[in-house]
């Protein structure tokens, strides 16, 4: 385990993560160079379309330094924070992230909000700032603020350019010299574990569940459990993101890779569950904050919406869906997003990828609705009662960070909203 290295990439949307991991793919050798594209590890259209990560994506590298072999897993993640609930998830599967930053932009909101998930989440950070290349006059002063965000010299954090690729040895050499190596999450060496942090579909070998094993070592034709959802299964191949699936005859304590669970019904996986037979720390489930109503087109295929919206949550947990009625559209599913990107992305999706055409409903929020002395949820505003004894909405409890020349402005607006709110 001492030549593993499991980490993630981090920043706000369009500071060159997927361009970094490009790097990463050439320096390593794990593409050769004939084969490299841009984005090379955003696999959906809708991605190299948008120029926009909305998948995780991992990826083993194998990599030398100073004639010593390493395995190196990199999870690229999202940077837009409708998928947010993408990368607490990759979070969970690795020790330590880089944090970049690009420097005409810096530090952004979701700089910050990944920053925080990381650090929550206990893991090792470096920090490196994109585009270089470009010759920012305020380089330096974004220098200072990344390490003062993560705790660290100025003189720690790597200056790299995703582009020419100025930089992205040393930083892959620091991802090995400053990242911690993973550990055995359990003391009983009869006891074998490892996460779900994703899953996809498979028509022949059913849910392929991708994995980060946290102790002990599974083979392939083993028997074994998906514990939280109590579904045994027998693993049909297994092996490592290369990034093409590379089937293997063993997953040890450390790696990250995939399992064929030959498992047929989606409803039967749960991210987060444990493969194994020692429970681990389950993820917290996502909140919807958009909720619309998907109908299909075609009142006959109802099922197959149904279907596609199950394999979609195994490839997307944050989605969430449950039966719905509409007198005029007939039968769909009410559908939870964690914003309105979200939910044109899985319109898109849908589409594309399914081939299911969907009328939807206007979105609403979940309003929590008391009568009688018995609260309950209501996210369609014709299904409140009119005689109810108090209704809620959501709210935000948001904190702004700002430099501090914009301080009286921004406490001119708490008096605004201060005044607005009687």
């Amino acid at each position: 385990m001492e030549n593993i290295r499991n980490f993630c990439i981090i920043a706000h949307i369009d500071h060159g993560k997927s361009t970094l991991a490009d790097r990463f793919l050439e320096l390593t050798g794990t593409v050769a160079k004939h084969r490299m594209r841009e984005q090379y590890l955003d696999g959906l259209e809708l991605e190299r379309e948008r120029g926009v990560t909305i998948k995780m994506a991992p990826v083993r590298m194998n990599y030398i330094l100073n004639s010593k072999f390493y395995i190196l897993n990199l999870i690229d993640t999202p940077g837009h924070s409708d998928f947010s609930y993408e990368v607490s998830r990759a979070l969970a599967a690795v020790e330590g992230a880089i944090l970049l930053v690009d420097t005409t932009q810096g530090i952004q909101a979701q700089t910050l909000a990944n920053f925080h998930l990381a650090e929550k989440a206990g893991l090792k950070i470096i920090g490196a700032v994109n585009k270089i290349d470009l010759k920012s006059i305020q380089t330096e002063q974004i220098i200072k603020d990344l390490a003062n965000l993560i705790g660290v010299a100025p003189e720690t954090i790597y200056k790299i350019s995703g582009k020419t690729g100025e930089g992205v040895a040393e930083l892959l050499e620091g991802v090995v010299n400053f990242l911690p190596f993973p550990k055995n999450a359990s003391k009983n060496p009869s006891k074998k574990s490892a996460l779900v942090f994703d899953s996809f579909y498979d028509n022949h070998q059913g849910i392929m569940a991708s994995v980060r094993v946290m102790s002990g070592e599974f083979a392939v034709s083993e028997t074994t459990e998906l514990m939280f959802m109590k579904a045994g299964f027998k693993i049909k191949e297994l092996g490592y993101f290369s990034p093409e699936l590379k089937p293997a005859p063993l997953l040890k304590t450390g790696e990250i890779g995939y399992m064929a669970t030959g498992i047929k019904n989606p409803d039967k996986l749960k991210i987060g569950d444990t493969i194994g037979n020692e429970l681990l720390i389950d993820y917290k489930n996502p909140q919807p904050v958009v909720f619309v109503s998907f109908y299909p087109e075609e009142a006959d295929d109802y099922e197959e919406l149904k279907k596609s919206l199950q394999k979609l949550r195994l490839n997307d947990s944050a989605l969430q869906f449950e039966p719905d009625y509409n007198e005029m559209l007939g039968r769909g599913f009410k559908t939870g997003f964690l914003g309105k990107f979200h939910f044109e992305i899985t319109t898109e999706r849908l589409d594309r990828e399914f081939k299911i055409k969907t009328v939807q409903s206007f979105p609403s929020v979940a309003y929590q609705v008391k009568k009688d002395n018995k609260v309950f949820i209501v996210t369609n505003v014709q299904q409140i009662p009119l005689d109810y004894d108090s209704i809620a909405e959501p709210i935000i409890k948001a904190a702004i960070i700002t430099p501090a020349a914009y301080l009286g402005k921004i406490l001119q607006l708490k008096d605004f909203f201060r005044v607005f709110s009687v």
